[in-house]
């Protein structure tokens, strides 16, 4: 058992969380193997980025464990977020600061650094994300979408995590810029051998980018494996989210 669980990036247990009288996640348990891409479905408001946002602590949970790379997370995660980084839907980049001082942020925050060091590390990410140098100095208003998500990426990077959280990383991209910025996250997690943790609707992103795919109904992980063994699956909303007249056009324009 201890051998399985130090191949455990994430490990939830019997997770509560809930609003008022509401409960959204009702006695979850999900396993995230290290090195791989799990991708989370679900219906909208279902859960899905209260799961992501109570593993990194920032939702309180009524009961339950969660482990992140073998180390219990308690109500607080001071410390433990180096362990991580996050890219949130719409980027949530600082309007105020630069390109390179958004990237530069955690650094900030976090360690104790020459401006200097600070600048080489930053530009070192932005163009590990496919961006240039000379695109350190604009600000958030200046950037196309696709650019804003990897200024983003770059900035959830900065602190070489092994764990990497993306929340709806394609959403707003054309599907050229979304197939690009699938390619990206493919191409870093086999270079930096990154643990990436994808909440997603994007069904070709959950095809071509996820090892696993795990499903979010009814407030349990439903079921969980590879794409195909999720469209093997006999659980309603499993089936009607992949066996849909929508889905069904995508899977085949897929082919």
């Amino acid at each position: 058992m201890g051998e399985q669980q130090e191949e455990l990036a994430i490990r939830v247990r019997d997770l509560v969380v809930g609003f008022g009288r509401q409960t959204v996640l009702d006695d979850l348990s999900l396993d995230v193997r290290r090195g791989e891409i799990l991708g989370l479905v679900g219906a909208s408001g279902g859960g899905k980025s209260v799961l992501m946002r109570t593993i990194i602590g920032l939702i309180p949970r009524r009961s339950g464990t969660i482990e992140v790379m073998g180390q219990p997370i308690g109500g607080r995660t001071q410390g433990a977020a180096t362990a991580w980084g996050i890219l949130f839907q719409q980027g949530a980049l600082f309007s105020s600061l630069t390109v390179r001082q958004n990237v530069q942020f955690p650094l900030r925050e976090n360690l104790v650094l020459s401006q200097e060091l600070m600048d080489e590390i930053a530009i070192a990410k932005l163009e590990m994300v496919g961006l240039r140098a000379q695109d350190a100095d604009k600000y958030p208003s200046e950037l196309s979408g696709g650019m804003t998500k990897r200024v983003a990426l770059a900035r959830a990077l900065a602190l070489d995590p092994p764990i990497l959280f993306l929340d709806e990383p394609t959403s707003g991209l054309d599907p050229i810029a979304a197939g690009d910025f699938d390619a990206l996250i493919r191409t870093l997690q086999r270079t930096l051998g990154l643990t990436v943790f994808m909440v997603t609707h994007d069904l070709a992103s959950l095809t071509t980018v996820c090892d696993r795919v795990a499903a979010l109904a009814d407030g349990k992980i439903v079921a969980i494996g590879p794409m195909r063994e999720l469209l093997q699956s006999e659980h309603p909303w499993v089936r009607a989210y992949f066996h849909g007249k929508r889905s069904q056009m995508l899977q085949h324009e897929m082919r």
